[in-house]
């Protein structure tokens, strides 16, 4: 017979399994008193629950929103090296990104250090691009170059064989 759960339940479970810190999915479906299996499908019907696919884990640390950061530093505040290792590696960054945000928030360096380096890098990969646009312009013209050498080579000796 299979066990039925109330939808607040089943929310709380899902929002306990996410927040777990450090305990493993299994031990948090030990405290609720239920199946491992019945928490993973739980997990796995809400868009990023499976930790695996998990919306951080996804993400590059530079891709972190501001408010993302700050939220990982609030929620990360007080944890021991186990509990903050752990943390980390559920989210796909390390304690030394987590020290580098602390200290460009306590600068005062927000939002705005954050979008000039969008902007820094948007500004990069076009110049990127029309140098490599203009090295492809320029590989063609050195290609044609030779070919008209190349060319004016074999016609001068076929007026010289002819001239003899």
């Amino acid at each position: 017979m299979k066990a039925s759960y109330t939808e607040a339940f089943q929310e709380q479970a899902v929002k306990k399994a996410l927040l777990r810190g450090g305990k493993s999915l299994k031990s948090v479906a030990n405290e609720l008193n239920i199946s491992y299996w019945t928490l993973r499908g739980w997990l796995k019907k809400i868009p990023g629950g499976d930790l695996k696919t998990n919306e951080h884990r996804s993400k590059r640390p530079q891709d972190w929103t501001l408010q993302e950061r700050l939220q990982g530093l609030l929620e990360s505040y007080g944890l021991a090296d186990e509990e903050l290792h752990a943390y980390c590696r559920e989210r796909g960054i390390f304690p030394h990104h987590l020290e580098q945000w602390r200290e460009a928030f306590s600068r005062g360096e927000g939002g705005e250090s954050v979008r000039s380096e969008q902007r820094e890098r948007h500004a990069l990969k076009a110049e990127i691009q029309q140098l490599k646009r203009e090295l492809n312009r320029k590989e063609k013209a050195l290609a044609e170059s030779a070919a008209l050498l190349v060319l004016q080579k074999k016609f001068q000796a076929f007026w010289e064989e002819k001239g003899e």
